[in-house]
């Protein structure tokens, strides 16, 4: 993985050869959220990817984002190279009205051995995949946390015995997430991917979603409704292509610098029939 070319996209380069911290793993967590998108946009641009991580982080340094399985894949590609002790873990993020379980459509990363003074124990969750939540790494203690205007639960997970459950802010997109502690490799979420990447039901391919959370809120695009969410609620629907090309670019970072003029155009008429389709109520 070109690790360098990863840092610099990051804003990080001075961490290269930096020593491994609490303070330093922060700063690239935080990073990573705030210059990287979760986006799924590729699939409405027919463009199949896969939960390689090296792939991910390619796709990541030429300037586009992705979701749990690229970020957290990603990421934990590029700590792991700078030194850090990091785990892959099986989750299941729960809906709002679903119920909750192990059902791998979420990877998670923990980190171990950096103690600080508000956690000695040194172990966290890290988590680039959760789109509106996770701004910056939590202690993986159980405990309430803020961060910004929204607060979030840590505790023992209900249906992973011996794991840990993350209860979500109630504005939040969905309702929480569990994960147990064992190691786990990328193939275990393979062929979630593929129903998430290709199933009629799943939300990525039912709507063009994208979110970037920053210290003070998150903003998010579902369609053309853009939504800022933090001190209040604003949302406006976009009404032209190039007010939804410039939302993208200056909001998300995610100037498409890789898709064609055709492909944007290809795009834009997908998400604007999408967006007629839901204002008509048509469940498709």
């Amino acid at each position: 993985m070109n690790t360098a070319g990863y840092l610099r996209r990051l804003g990080l380069p001075a961490l290269l050869n930096a020593p491994t911290s609490a303070e330093n793993l922060r700063a690239l967590h935080v990073a990573h959220i705030e210059k990287v998108s979760y986006e799924a946009l590729e699939i409405w641009l027919g463009r199949p990817t896969t939960v390689d991580p090296v792939e991910s982080a390619e796709r990541i340094i030429q300037g586009r984002g992705g979701y749990c399985y690229h970020l957290n894949g990603a990421f934990s590609e590029l700590i792991a190279a700078l030194g850090y002790d990091v785990t892959r873990h099986v989750g299941g993020v729960q809906n709002r009205g679903a119920e909750p379980g192990i059902t791998a459509n979420h990877l998670v990363l923990t980190v171990r051995g950096l103690p600080s003074a508000d956690n000695p124990g040194g172990e966290w969750l890290a988590d680039l995949g959760l789109g509106d939540a996770l701004h910056e790494p939590l202690p993986l203690v159980a405990g309430t946390y803020r961060q910004g205007p929204f607060q979030y639960v840590l505790r023992p997970s209900e249906v992973a015995p011996g794991g840990w459950r993350f209860d979500h802010d109630p504005s939040g997109s969905f309702e929480g997430m569990d994960f147990g502690l064992a190691p786990t490799g990328m193939s275990a979420f393979t062929d979630m991917h593929h129903h998430l990447t290709t199933s009629p039901t799943s939300g990525f391919v039912r709507v063009a979603a994208v979110q970037r959370r920053d210290a003070y809120g998150v903003d998010t695009l579902r369609g053309l409704v853009l939504t800022r969410l933090g001190n209040g609620k604003q949302t406006v629907t976009l009404s032209n292509a190039a007010d939804y090309y410039a939302a993208l670019a200056d909001i998300f970072l995610l100037p498409l610098d890789d898709v064609s003029a055709t492909e944007k155009d290809k795009l834009w008429r997908r998400v604007h029939d999408a967006h007629e389709r839901w204002l008509s109520g048509d469940p498709a």
